[in-house]
């Protein structure tokens, strides 16, 4: 039986018609406090998802709710959206939580910069009062071993995917997020780039966190990537593909020459990775398996910790797959407790 890569519930809630129909005075709330986040220098796409998930409350208060301004809410108001998310639309308990939050951080906006008016001089934030519901699993999550990224970078490379198999190599080797991976440019794999007689150093790239520049991070690669890497970039040789990045899609221009851009989006492939390893794959799972690995080795956590460019050590427990006991045997044998050898980035 084959597995199908992980899927997320989604409700065709909004549209147009019903986003008129809105309460003029929550349309104009909202597009203040956009407005304001803009001024703060939050991201475009954190802009992006707080207009989404404010457009869906938008709607539901507009249908069951009696489109009630927002600074006259009642916590069981709330508390009634929240239930008609779990159990009428079938959410899951993160995707209330994010919402959730968004709601909230606009009740801080009117709470903590709106006080000054008349209107909302009295106003408090009711929608954490609302207890969430309760955390669950509600995706099993992937734990790939060695042979099955490997088998998975075979299988690619025997079908002549050479860009596929680069992605899941660089992702496996640096384990960076598609966002990141996305921005990688075929310059970042040169002599010039190449450190520590073991990886490649890329120029900062922007990785996951606030504002329009985000985190600035240099990313490494490590060197067992190489193979994927050169036969990516002798393919596109043989095939007049030029772009300064790594990943692309193509077009054809007015003149209808065949041109390449920026990829936008690795997600379409992660079906057929599935289907490859009979096994539920996405690029995040990546992640998890560099940081595993490096574990493995016996890499000092600090080591890690800058590899990745985290900035708490807490993100090595999150993404360590390996529990203690899985460590046992590394550690300990039937004449007590051994002695282990320390290793090192060149020997992943």
């Amino acid at each position: 039986m084959i597995k199908i890569a992980r899927s997320t519930v989604y409700n065709q809630i909004t549209s147009s018609e019903k986003l008129e129909q809105v309460n003029p005075e929550n349309k104009e709330l909202g597009e203040d406090w956009l407005e304001y986040l803009e001024s703060i220098d939050r991201s475009p796409q954190s802009i992006v998802a707080y207009r989404s998930d404010l457009n869906i409350f938008w709607v539901w208060n507009l249908q069951y709710n009696k489109n009630k301004f927002f600074a006259d809410l009642t916590k069981r108001e709330v508390a009634k959206f929240q239930n008609h998310a779990l159990n009428t639309w079938g959410w899951s308990p993160n995707r209330i939580r994010r919402v959730k939050s968004c709601l909230s951080s606009l009740s801080n906006y009117i709470e903590n910069v709106l006080d000054d008016e008349e209107e909302f001089e009295n106003y408090r934030g009711i929608i954490r009062k609302i207890e969430n519901p309760a955390k669950e699993v509600v995706r099993e999550k992937t734990i790939l071993s060695d042979e099955q990224v490997d088998f998975l970078l075979q299988e690619l490379v025997n079908r002549k995917e050479f860009e596929k198999a680069c992605a899941v190599a660089i992702a496996a080797y640096s384990g960076m997020r598609k966002g990141e991976l996305l921005q990688m440019k075929v310059e970042f794999f040169n002599d010039d780039h190449f450190v520590y007689d073991s990886m490649w150093k890329t120029d900062k790239v922007r990785a996951k966190g606030f504002g329009k520049l985000g985190h600035q991070l240099n990313k490494f690669v490590l060197y067992g990537a190489k193979p994927y890497i050169d036969s990516w970039l002798e393919y596109r040789k043989q095939n007049g593909i030029e772009s300064e990045w790594m990943f692309v899609s193509s077009y054809r221009d007015e003149n209808n020459n065949k041109c390449y851009r920026q990829r936008k989006n690795l997600s379409e492939w992660t079906c057929e990775f599935s289907e490859i390893l009979n096994e539920d794959f996405y690029f995040h799972s990546l992640r998890h398996f560099t940081c595993t690995k490096l574990h493995r080795l016996n890499l000092p956590s600090h080591v890690i910790q800058e590899f990745f460019g985290w900035q708490s050590a807490e993100m090595l427990k999150i993404y360590n797959d390996l529990t203690a006991e899985d460590e046992f045997s590394k550690y300990f044998d039937k004449d007590g407790i051994k002695e282990v050898t320390q290793g090192s980035l060149s020997d992943a």
